[in-house]
């Protein structure tokens, strides 16, 4: 089932075996800020290189709005099927949420995969562009990487945890052969 602005259901984790998927207390606390550093800096260096200048405001609107949709939508994609999703938001950023019990690399994948569809992959067709299609390419590119904040950081924790690991909902566990 899909939650619009709605808690999930409460599901039956049991702490004492499942961790926190960020242990460290101090960098859970403050993980917002390295994403919002993150951003900062990916929206500082797309004004220094003038991905804002390749369309009117209009244009720019309407395929930032695409960009965002897509991207949530490969998310839902990847764990659909295997748990409720749950869309909720804190301000201006938007967060999904499922109760689904992924391993590893399914969850690597509900991290990464949009950062692959807009950002990675579209950076190899860029030498074979040129005009307005290059110049929205390299827009798409930026802006799905300044959405990807937190992906992109998570991504690297989805990485250093044991390739056995099962998430759910902020939580690990490695599971026991």
């Amino acid at each position: 089932m899909f939650y619009f602005f709605k808690p999930l259901p409460p599901n039956d984790i049991d702490y004492t075996i499942y961790k926190p998927f960020i242990k460290n207390e101090w960098f859970h606390k403050n993980y917002m800020k390295f994403v919002y550093a993150l951003q900062l800096i990916l929206i500082y260096l797309s004004i220094k290189l003038g991905v804002w200048n390749f369309a009117n405001w209009l244009i720019q609107t309407i395929v930032f709005i695409m960009v965002f949709l897509c991207h949530e939508l490969l998310h839902i994609v990847v764990v659909y099927k295997i748990g409720d999703i749950s869309l909720t938001h804190s301000g201006i950023f938007f967060w999904l949420n499922s109760n689904a019990v992924i391993n590893k690399k399914r969850y690597w994948l509900f991290m990464t995969l949009p950062l692959l569809v807009f950002t990675i992959i579209p950076i190899i067709f860029l030498p074979l562009l040129e005009g307005f299609i290059f110049e929205m390419f390299v827009y798409i590119i930026w802006i799905n990487a300044i959405i990807a904040g937190s992906d992109i950081i998570n991504s690297f924790l989805i990485a250093i945890k044991p390739s056995r690991s099962k998430f759910c909902r902020g939580y690990y566990t490695i599971e026991s052969d």
